[in-house]
């Protein structure tokens, strides 16, 4: 009988060291329609961390959402297809946390985290170099299924370029049927205990890889995993010589789409794998191969006007997101951010958390589809980043649940080329020949005199 007890116990035990360790309280919020109805309802603790500069260099801002936060009347229950709903809070001198939720036929979600901070506010940010607002935004992994609440004892954390958002005992619920919480709930991956290691499921690398602070950088050659003991920094001159590791399969190429009220805005055809670098527990850097299974994956995700949003949630609490954007003057939709979130059991840290919200990758003409059967590699973070495998993508502008006209990327046109420069080459090596051939027949010719 001890054990029901203890498991009852262990989310307050949760409860009681989160409390402690960041000394904030929860703060209920509410969202009502014009009838005086609750659509959203959130109660919650949070903590932020923001990096801000100053005349003696870049600087840690570590404050909390107070008691008396506030719910913005620009809060919105949305309007049908014109907009999504939105929870704004508003605290301190003129800071503000917006959620803005979005949902498909099963599931919703936190589709977009912004806070815009004042750095006039000096008692926030003293001798900060500039003053006024500072905008931060990222999507999250923040969701749960239609009329269930979201609920997470555990920390969650949101990056926000150079903003940290710390959730604490979060229970958030969107397109409430009723004035108050569902029984039912969905619980963070956070919360769940973390699954064991399997080998087949990555492949260690002895060197992480190096990348350059450019957002995006395709590449024709996937990594190629090396045994799994990394390299020491300084190698004698006999290293030791482990027995290799397995070099993982290519993913599976699987079919992905994502609808909306307004029919489907998101078609992709493609197979992923991540590389993964951390820390281990014993200090020693670690890269793996992880491939995504979409045998074993949940897909979902949302569409506005703006934005398209992709997201795969695994069975071993790996979380992943793709959101698209676009370029109304060129006409152009791009892949903007990825964010990734896992549980790593033999990490030092075993939640990895990582996000890019500023790539310009995956680019095509609204209404075209954007298509590369060469490998493609997108660095995301120094740790972490994205293998593409016969990507063939289109956002916004889908008709009929079909791709629309194809742009090739440039790997697959510079591939195209090496046999169109051999077969010139080739062709003008044979001109030569012939032309040296005629030469030297007419000259043997001229020899000779008609007798």
């Amino acid at each position: 009988m001890a054990a029901p007890g203890g498991a009852r116990r262990q989310p307050l035990l949760l409860l009681l060291l989160a409390g402690l360790v960041y000394g904030t309280s929860a703060v209920f919020l509410e969202v009502k329609d014009g009838n005086g109805t609750a659509c959203i309802m959130a109660n919650f603790s949070a903590e932020f961390v923001t990096n801000y500069d100053t005349q003696s260099g870049s600087k840690n801002s570590t404050f909390t959402l107070p008691p008396n936060a506030e719910v913005l009347n620009s809060s919105s229950c949305g309007k049908g297809n014109a907009s999504n709903p939105s929870l704004m809070i508003a605290f301190g001198n003129g800071h503000i946390l917006t959620l803005s939720f979005a949902r498909n036929a099963t599931r919703y979600s936190v589709q977009m985290m912004r806070f815009v901070y004042n750095l006039s506010d000096t008692h926030i940010f003293p001798n900060a170099s500039s003053q006024g607002p500072k905008t931060a935004e990222s999507i999250t992994d923040i969701m749960a299924d239609i009329n269930k609440k979201y609920r997470c004892v555990s920390s969650n954390q949101i990056h926000m370029n150079n903003v940290t958002v710390t959730f604490i005992d979060a229970t958030i619920q969107a397109y409430l049927s009723t004035d108050s919480f569902s029984k039912e709930e969905t619980r963070c991956m956070q919360d769940k205990p973390s699954p064991t290691v399997t080998p087949t499921s990555a492949h260690p690398s002895s060197t992480p890889p190096h990348p350059s602070p450019t957002s995006a950088h395709p590449s024709s050659s996937p990594p190629h995993p090396t045994p799994p003991h990394p390299s020491p920094p300084h190698p004698s001159p006999t290293p030791p010589h482990p027995s290799p590791s397995p070099v993982p399969e290519n993913p599976s190429v699987h079919k992905y789409n994502v609808s909306g009220t307004n029919g489907t805005c998101l078609l992709a055809n493609m197979g992923l794998q991540l590389n993964v670098t951390y820390k281990k527990k014993d200090d020693k850097t670690m890269t793996r191969v992880f491939n995504i299974n979409p045998n074993n994956t949940k897909a979902g995700g949302s569409c506005t006007t703006q934005l398209v949003t992709l997201e795969l949630q695994s069975e071993n609490s790996t979380f992943l997101a793709f959101q698209f954007g676009m370029n109304s003057s060129s006409s152009r939709f791009f892949l903007k951010e990825i964010q990734l979130s896992m549980t790593l059991p033999d990490a030092k840290e075993p939640t990895f958390k990582a996000s890019n919200n500023s790539l310009r990758a995956l680019q095509a003409t609204m209404g075209n589809s954007y298509k590369c059967n060469a490998e493609e590699h997108i660095w995301v973070t120094d740790a972490f980043s994205v293998n593409l495998f016969k990507v063939w993508v289109q956002a916004f502008q889908v008709e009929g649940d079909k791709f629309g006209s194809v742009e090739e990327c440039q790997l697959d046109e510079n591939n195209m080329l090496i046999p169109i420069a051999v077969g010139g080459a080739l062709a003008g090596l044979v001109l030569i020949v012939l032309i040296a051939y005629l030469i030297g027949r007419k000259r043997s010719h001229a020899g000779y005199q008609t007798i």
